[in-house]
């Protein structure tokens, strides 16, 4: 017997243990045990007593005994409680509790269908916590959910799904209602919070009452949301705010019916009513206990294509400023533009803030121009997580109209405004013709390099200093105050940005002192004027120093020195470390100071090391066009200023008054060489009658050499005659051009850029690319190396001489005489050599 029982217990299936449900005849409520969507495979069924039911109805005055024949019943099983409350027969006020109380094993909804008569509404509270609304697929962090409905014309419609713990106090429906409690199968409560109230007819399908207890953001959706609103109906939520809060709302997605009669709008009683549309903008800064509704139109139901009206939007309560307005007097700012906006924090969520140029017309970001008056308020926690940016455009497009310097002003009404100025751009605007000039008068710049940068919560401000044509744009730098760059002159468009640091105290803005003026056309990218003041070491960079020197620019620096003052040069590494493709990157260091010699270096060639200069100089660095996908031309170099000392003073006196005694010296030496020269019987060919200026271009003599007799030759020396015989016999090459000679003229102010000559016969500085390679590819013409700008700029200078190339054979029966040609374009007579 034992035996049979044993094999029994193992053919049937585990019973999970017995459940009792007693029903009472008066409590008024059915209970539902039915499959739930979504189940696994495997069988489980309920015993009572049969293990052959998937479902299971208790009513009122019942008594049922259950089980199931699996062990996670909890998987495939729901139970289903409702309960009806009529509160027209005097069964309201009422707080609901959840009955029967041994009620557990499975996931559970409690369904209270509440009615009332027509004419009335009901009322449900709830206690804390109070509900916050969801979207209706979403779940509770709890898992514990309500779901709240009501009836039009016998159809239902969802009021909305919410979870425990938000701002919902009450929400009030016509007629009837029905609560729906969700709570899974292994957490019981005791009591629901929930209680029922009959009124007076509410008018309305329902009104949903939002009670503030700090600030926070919530969001709310109409009835029946995401499916259309019910038509011709109206929906009324009510906001509650503590003192000293505002609030603000925020649409953040609805859909639009197709409206038979009226049209969908929003009301709004703030106490006095406003009507807005779905697309406008929504009011902010609301001060004040506050209504807002939905009305819909009488849709076209035929239509159902058509998505109906829905709505989602946000209500954010924040601590106020009260009613307190913030004055901007842009009245005399022509061309400034001003934003105001959200300071980027990196944070995941930081709290709204509003800006408000009307008492209730508030965004996220305020555009203000200049030419007007504006009264700003704010609905904001902390007005430090917004920023204050502004732009000038100043321009110019005739030289004579707008050649004085200007001060770039900031406007005191930026100053005192509560949120802080981040920064402040002038844009310079011209045509290519015009350049453009920042001067600082009082407080010269400094660049920030990594050597020296600059302390900018020390000083208060730094500028960012932009040049940009219509297709480029570089960095010229980032400066800031006291340092010794007095002038920078930019040749292209200019952006100034003063940039203040986080927390900065705005007085020292009121340092801040740089002028503007457009300028004849310059054709570096930058030149630099450096007037030390206090400092001993300056550090200067090529502009774009990031992205390097752009191809065939050139920046030139003018370093001023006192009479007092030495400098001594030094670069921050050896060589340029490029490679160019097409020309030659120099570095040109000169005195300012007639025959000063001049220190150039090519970007193959090793830098100098250090440089003692005593007088004003230039320094000028010129770029090639470096190889594709190679290094960038990007140098720094360092200046240091030493105080000469009177000692030091006499003995370069000294030094150079014996540098001139031997080279008079030297001079008299050669003046008696050249005398004895002239005793000896000179052999050569003249002719009195005729004129032997040699043909060249005119351009070459500019000062008019037939004005004097410099060009005659009073005797010609044997190698001018002979010259090609000597060639001849020692087979030496005998030049065709002059010998190139520094220039040893007056300096003027120019600096010393590298010329380069193009096939054409211009002469051009800072060419572009596109210009070059133009020039390269349309003439051929030997000689016009690029890789040589210096020897070849002599080509066109007046300063270099170039005589002609004539012909090497023997002279012995040529005719040397010289024939007259008339120039019909001078109406000169003409020599011409035959040759």
């Amino acid at each position: 017997m034992l035996h049979l029982l044993w094999i029994a217990a193992l053919l049937l299936p585990p019973l999970t243990e017995s459940y009792t449900i007693t029903l009472q005849p008066t409590d008024n409520l059915t209970i539902h045990i039915k499959r739930a969507t979504n189940t696994p495979s495997q069988p489980c069924n309920i015993c009572a007593p049969k293990c052959n039911a998937l479902s299971l109805a208790i009513s009122r005055g019942q008594k049922v005994d259950y089980t199931f024949d699996c062990s996670t019943p909890e998987k495939y099983f729901i139970m289903e409680v409702n309960r009806t409350i009529d509160c027209s027969s005097g069964m309201c006020p009422l707080n609901i509790s959840l009955q029967p109380t041994n009620l557990h094993g499975l996931n559970r909804t409690f369904s209270w269908n509440i009615l009332t008569s027509k004419n009335n509404g009901l009322i449900f509270g709830f206690s804390g916590p109070w509900l916050t609304q969801i979207d209706p697929s979403s779940q509770c962090p709890d898992h514990i959910r309500f779901k709240i409905s009501t009836y039009v014309h016998d159809s239902s419609y969802s009021i909305g799904t919410f979870c425990r713990n938000g701002t919902i106090t009450r929400i009030k429906v016509q007629e009837r209602g029905v609560i729906a409690l969700s709570l899974p199968w292994n957490l019981a409560i005791k009591d629901p919070g929930i209680s029922i109230t009959n009124r007076s007819s509410i008018k309305s399908l329902s009104i949903v009452e939002s009670t503030f207890s700090q600030q926070s953001t919530v969001t709310l959706l109409s009835a029946n949301y995401p499916d259309p609103f019910p038509t011709n109906e109206q929906m009324t939520w009510k906001f509650n705010l503590p003192e000293n809060h505002a609030a603000a709302v925020q649409f953040l997605n609805h859909t639009s019916p197709m409206c038979v009669k009226k049209e969908e709008n929003v009301h709004y009683y703030l106490p006095k009513p406003a009507l807005h549309k779905l697309t406008d903008s929504q009011p902010a800064n609301i001060l004040q206990n506050f209504n807002l509704s939905l009305e819909n139109c009488e849709v076209d139901t035929q239509k159902t294509a058509h998505p109906g009206l829905s709505l989602k939007f946000n209500i954010t309560v924040q601590r106020s400023q009260g009613d307190q307005l913030y004055a901007l007097d842009l009245t005399k700012e022509k061309g400034l533009v001003v934003h105001i906006k959200k300071r980027f924090t990196g944070r995941t969520f930081t709290p709204v803030c509003l800006i408000c140029k009307a008492p209730m017309v508030c965004d996220s970001e305020l555009v203000l121009e200049g030419g007007r008056y504006y009264k700003i308020s704010f609905l904001c926690e902390q007005l430090s997580s917004l920023m204050v940016t502004a732009e000038k455009v100043i321009e110019c497009w005739d030289l004579k109209t707008c050649n004085s310097r200007m001060p770039l002003t900031i406007p005191q009404t930026l100053i005192d405004f509560p949120v802080q100025l981040e920064s402040y751009s002038w844009k310079l605007i011209a045509p290519e013709n015009i350049s453009n000039e920042i001067v600082s008068k009082s407080v010269y710049l400094q660049q920030d390099v990594v050597d020296k940068p600059c302390n900018a919560a020390a000083v208060g401000f730094t500028y960012d200093i932009f040049s940009s044509t219509n297709k480029d744009t570089l960095k010229v730098g980032a400066f800031c105050p006291n340092g010794s760059i007095e002038k920078i002159q930019l040749r292209d468009n200019v952006t100034i940005t003063l940039k203040t640091p986080r927390n900065g105290n705005p007085a020292k803005l009121l340092t801040h002192d740089l002028h503007v003026s457009f300028v004849s056309f310059i054709k570096e990218v930058s030149i630099f004027t450096v007037s030390p003041k206090t400092e001993d070491m300056i550090y200067l960079e090529t502009p774009n120093y990031e992205s390097g020197l752009p191809d065939y620019a050139s920046a030139s620096w003018s370093i001023n020195l006192t009479k007092k003052q030495s400098a001594k040069l030094k670069f921050g590494k050896d060589k340029m470390d490029i490679s160019c493709e097409k020309g030659s990157a120099y570095v040109n260091i000169m005195e300012q100071k007639d025959g000063s010699p001049e220190t150039v270096r090519r970007e193959d060639q090793q830098l100098p090391s250090q440089l003692n200069i005593y007088s004003t100089f230039w320094v000028n660095i010129s770029n090639c066009k470096p190889w594709t996908g190679t290094k960038k031309l990007k140098l720094q170099f360092c200046i240091t200023f030493n105080q000469i000392s009177p000692v030091l003073k006499y003995i370069l006196i000294a030094v150079g008054l014996a540098v001139g005694v031997v080279l008079a010296v030297i001079a008299t030496i050669c003046c008696i060489k050249n005398k004895k020269k002239q005793i000896k019987a000179p052999v050569g060919i003249y002719n009195s009658k005729v004129n032997t200026e040699a043909p060249r271009r005119q351009a070459f003599f500019k000062k008019g050499k037939k004005n004097n007799e410099s060009h005659i030759y009073a005797v010609i020396d044997d190698h001018m005659v002979y010259g090609h015989l000597l060639q001849e016999e020692t087979n030496e090459m005998v030049p065709e051009v002059d010998v190139y000679q520094p220039f040893e003229g007056p300096m003027g102010n120019a600096p010393p850029i590298p010329l380069i000559n193009f096939p054409n016969g211009s002469t051009r500085v800072d060419v572009k690319e596109e210009s070059i390679k133009e020039d390269i590819e349309d003439r051929s013409i030997e000689g016009a190396i690029m890789d040589e700008p210096r020897s070849l700029s002599m080509k066109n200078n007046d300063i270099y001489v170039f005589s002609q190339s004539f012909s090497k054979q023997p002279v012995e029966n040529e005719d040397t005489s010289i024939t007259y040609m008339d120039d019909t374009r001078s109406g000169a007579t003409t020599p011409v050599f035959g040759l």
